[in-house]
């Protein structure tokens, strides 16, 4: 039932997440091109993730260390989710459209990718006790 409750939390941050994406991606696009608001706007999500994650998703379950190490290393985990995340984004921005709503779309359907290495990232290792 706790990786139940965590899976749900873990979806529905995953959503704030993405809207903070989106929208990033969206107002830094012309101001950094498309791959520099794509990273810049991920960047801002994993941060956003992170705070809402530790809170929600895997309350009650400590990471055994100083919150600045915490961060790190969650950075450190959703970079695989992350890889997966920008590749899909880049290379159907690369071969697609590059209008706002796509770029959108591409980062939709790459958070979704990535989502499945995240959680299993910090269930199984930064939030496992």
């Amino acid at each position: 039932m706790k990786l139940n409750r965590s899976l749900l939390w873990f979806g529905i941050v995953g959503i704030v997440g993405l809207a903070v994406d989106v929208t990033l991606l969206t107002v830094l696009r012309d101001l950094l091109g498309v791959y520099g608001a794509r990273v810049a706007s991920f960047l801002a999500a994993a941060t956003t993730t992170w705070i809402l994650n530790r809170h929600f998703s895997f309350a009650g379950r400590s990471a055994n260390m100083g919150i600045w190490r915490e961060y790190v290393q969650y950075l450190g985990l959703m970079l695989g989710g992350g890889l997966i995340n920008l590749a899909t984004y880049s290379v159907l921005a690369w071969k697609l459209a590059q209008t706002p709503f796509w770029l959108g779309i591409y980062a939709c359907a790459g958070s979704v990718l990535g989502m499945a290495v995240n959680f299993l990232g910090a269930s199984k290792w930064l939030y496992r006790h």
